[in-house]
């Protein structure tokens, strides 16, 4: 793995994307996730029942628009991207990590004109939108963009769990042994499926986002 895919992967890629659990809080909260196996569940379900059945094959999408300089694809993308966030927490949490990640890019040397002038147009760039264009800029390939952001998500998502179950760092590391296939195979069904075929309907994962607007003792920003 280069150098620059472990940049993007990075937890300390300065986007804040450590504020986030995605309703996993609440799902501690509310004790769906209580111990190992069932955070086990929780994280495959996300993987293959939501991401690579919708986010993560129109991350890939993104990824390959920006690569090609398709632009009005692009702003295509990213306008079905915003429309898809199902809560007003998760469209706020993909706002703002997409703000800090404009900023960081337009203030790098790495990011060309053509793609500095597609980015200073848009109104309000999403997550999924800086991330492919990080990856133009620093040529990363549209599938191993997804790969990083799949395990950036995967990373984040056990953080979390950390933080909120009494969970340490050598059950965490049994969970990525076990997860890891399971994200492999989120990867494939991601890059196999047609657009046609985009599109997941994660009610649990909503219904967990909007009451964690309301959560009353919380860590995280979703």
């Amino acid at each position: 793995m280069s150098a620059r895919l472990l940049r993007l992967a990075s937890p300390q890629l300065p986007i804040g994307g450590y504020s986030y659990s995605q309703g996993l809080e609440m799902a501690v909260e509310q004790g769906v996730v209580c111990d190992a196996a069932s955070a086990h569940r929780w994280l495959k379900d996300q993987l293959l029942l939501n991401l690579a059945r919708f986010e993560a094959p129109l991350l890939l999408a993104h990824c390959r628009a920006a690569a090609d300089e398709d632009w009005p694809m692009l702003e295509t993308l990213a306008e079905q991207h915003r429309a898809s966030r199902e809560t007003r927490e998760l469209r706020l949490e993909s706002r703002q990590m997409g703000y800090s990640l404009q900023q960081l890019l337009q203030g790098l040397p790495e990011l060309d004109e053509p793609a500095q002038a597609f980015y200073a147009r848009l109104e309000e760039p999403g997550l999924a939108l800086g991330w492919a264009l990080a990856a133009r800029a620093w040529g990363i390939a549209p599938e191993a963009a997804l790969e990083a952001w799949l395990w950036s998500w995967l990373e984040n998502q056990l953080a979390v769990l950390m933080k909120t179950l009494p969970l340490g760092q050598q059950a965490a590391q049994r969970l990525t042994s076990e997860l890891l296939p399971v994200l492999d195979q989120a990867l494939r069904q991601a890059q196999a499926l047609d657009p046609d075929d985009w599109g997941s309907a994660p009610f649990g994962l909503a219904l967990t986002s909007i009451a964690h607007e309301q959560q009353y003792s919380r860590l995280f920003r979703s």
